[in-house]
């Protein structure tokens, strides 16, 4: 799994929650479905036709991010190159998802969603 998300996937957010998307042709339908399964909470969209391209797109966010991906992901963090560890690190950080002391990440126990300057609340 950490092999898919190292090459495929995308590591970021809306300005209001992070999340984790991977986009690839539908004939990856069965991984797809795999990692729905495998990361419960997670969300299959698609399948799209646009473009001259055919994909699914799956993503995690919320719960199933903090409480079954990231996890996982932090378990192999050290054996990722540096780059897919940047962008892990940017997410979370923007995020307040973990937080790094003394060289070891933590988890934050309940993350503050940075609001979007960009989008107003609705009353």
């Amino acid at each position: 799994m950490v092999g898919i998300l190292v090459g495929e996937g995308h590591f970021g957010g809306d300005g209001l929650q992070p999340q984790v998307t991977i986009r690839m042709h539908v004939r990856h339908q069965d991984l797809f479905q795999w990692l729905q399964g495998t990361i419960p909470g997670s969300k299959l969209y698609g399948p799209y036709h646009h473009g001259g391209r055919n994909y699914y797109q799956w993503m995690a966010r919320g719960k199933s991010l903090r409480e079954e991906l990231l996890p996982l992901l932090f378990r192999r963090f050290y054996t990722m190159d540096a780059h897919v560890r940047q962008r892990i690190e940017e997410m979370t950080t923007r995020y307040h998802l973990a937080e790094k002391v003394n060289g070891d990440w933590h988890f934050i126990e309940s993350p503050r969603i940075r609001s979007n300057p960009k989008r107003t609340p609705s009353r």
